[in-house]
């Protein structure tokens, strides 16, 4: 299995070249030939790591769909960025958002169980 995590800085975010960043990244770091069925995207904006922040769900919406627009059809594409009990559910029903990537909110185990149930 082979996994990527991709992301913009809150500069390059305001800049309007955040997907232009997370392009290149994929760009680099996968690699040729990779096949869909060993391979995991994470998208994980850095400004919204650890910060409470978090993009739209139309931002969101729009990166995922770049990156799958860039990456073998079939790959899972994952979302990370202080995910929440709240924001969980509407994150998770985002097209092209195949799961999540959950940081801080997993060290508490009511929240987790939250997170988990809103994936189904």
């Amino acid at each position: 299995m082979r996994s990527s995590c991709v992301g913009e800085t809150r500069a390059e975010r305001e800049a309007g070249r955040a997907t232009a960043v997370v392009a290149g990244q994929l760009t680099g770091s996968l690699p040729d030939g990779a096949d869909a069925d060993k391979l995991i995207v994470a998208y994980e904006p850095v400004w919204a790591i650890g910060t409470g922040l978090t993009p739209t769900m139309a931002d969101i919406g729009e990166m995922h769909a770049a990156i799958r627009s860039r990456i073998p059809a079939g790959t899972r594409i994952l979302y990370g960025g202080s995910v929440n009990p709240k924001n969980a559910g509407e994150i998770l029903a985002l097209d092209d958002v195949d799961g999540a990537l959950v940081g801080g909110a997993s060290l508490k185990a009511e929240d987790f169980w939250a997170i988990a149930q809103a994936c189904g």
